[in-house]
């Protein structure tokens, strides 16, 4: 909530002061402010910015950053150096076991086009740690091929990604770590809502059944199976339709009772919904779905209400989607 976050950003505020006295922390509520609204294009509540070197042009988005810890990283990370510099097995040790997740950059040098990606990366994810090494004793203690950045979580490796010089792009990597602050598959509840929006993968991927059902254990793992290979470009979220909170999800894709299994693939951006042509939820059948869609093959779904029985009895014709084209063309 907005004022959940005004506290953190109060309390990040309160610790820079004695760190660093040169930047500044200031809120403003901006409901009749529209020439500052349209200025900084604030779209949406709260929105933070941070301006740079006193110039109201083009400030920084701060997205997704909701407690005062996070706060202070993100902004440390923009004013000083985004990565820790990793020279021997224990500073690598610490950093790995410091947090559930840390990012570490094993390169042949410090200084090409995937470290900068690497380092820009770092101040987009301040949730987790980052540190970067060139020393032939680390990369050779941990087993791992230079130019490579890996994710550990709880100590251990569990994403290795190989950085090819300037072929890497740092929104897709960004996206990809920022995946690991969530299961594989996500069940959708209440509290995992606002995470699964922090994370800015812009495709869903939701598949809706009962928990309860017999067949459920084998098509979650069917489900688990495709998120492993769509990590980072589809969100895989899980809604079980046994949960009666979740009954405004179901009305907005339209998913009924006798539709269940259902998989659906949902557009944040532009909205579109489509939906999984076949009805197994096999891992073949998803990741032709998933692939399918990536590749702007995916048909979009256009969910309609039945055609009214009486829709013709009188002189005004109630039209839906299932007869407008067939009446009007």
């Amino acid at each position: 909530s907005s004022q959940n976050l005004s506290e953190e950003f109060a309390e990040a505020a309160r610790q820079l002061k004695k760190e660093a006295p040169t930047i500044q922390f200031g809120k403003m509520d901006v409901t009749h402010q529209h020439d500052l609204r349209k200025e900084f294009n604030i779209q949406a509540f709260p929105s933070v910015k941070f301006f740079v070197n006193g110039s109201r042009e083009d400030p920084i988005d701060c997205k997704g950053v909701r407690k005062a810890s996070t706060f202070i990283t993100w902004v440390k990370r923009r004013t000083g150096p985004s990565t820790a510099l990793i020279n021997s097995t224990d500073q690598a040790e610490a950093i790995i076991k410091a947090d559930d997740l840390a990012v570490i950059g094993f390169f042949r040098e410090l200084h090409n086009d995937s470290v900068e990606v690497f380092c820009e990366t770092a101040k987009d994810v301040p949730e987790m740690p980052f540190g970067m090494t060139a020393s032939e004793n680390v990369c050779a203690n941990y087993g791992i091929q230079r130019n490579s950045l890996v994710v550990f979580k709880k100590g251990k490796p569990v994403h290795t990604e190989v950085l090819e010089d300037g072929r890497q792009d740092k929104l897709g990597l960004t996206r990809l770590i920022k995946t690991f602050t969530l299961d594989l598959v996500t069940e959708y509840n209440i509290e995992t809502s606002v995470k699964i929006f922090d994370v800015p993968v812009e495709n869903h991927i939701l598949l809706f059944t009962p928990t309860n059902s017999e067949t459920f254990n084998e098509i979650y793992e069917n489900y688990q199976s495709a998120a492993a290979e769509f990590r980072g470009k589809i969100l895989f979220v899980f809604v079980d339709t046994d949960e009666a909170r979740n009954g405004r999800i179901f009305e907005y894709f339209r998913i009924r009772d006798i539709d269940v299994p259902a998989v659906r693939i949902l557009n944040l951006t532009s909205d579109a919904k489509y939906k999984m042509p076949a009805d197994e939820v096999t891992v073949e059948n998803l990741k032709e779905f998933c692939q399918n869609y990536l590749n702007g093959k995916a048909k979009q779904h256009l969910s309609s209400e039945e055609i009214p029985q009486d829709w013709d009895k009188m002189p005004v014709k109630v039209l839906v989607g299932k007869n407008f084209n067939s009446i009007i063309f």
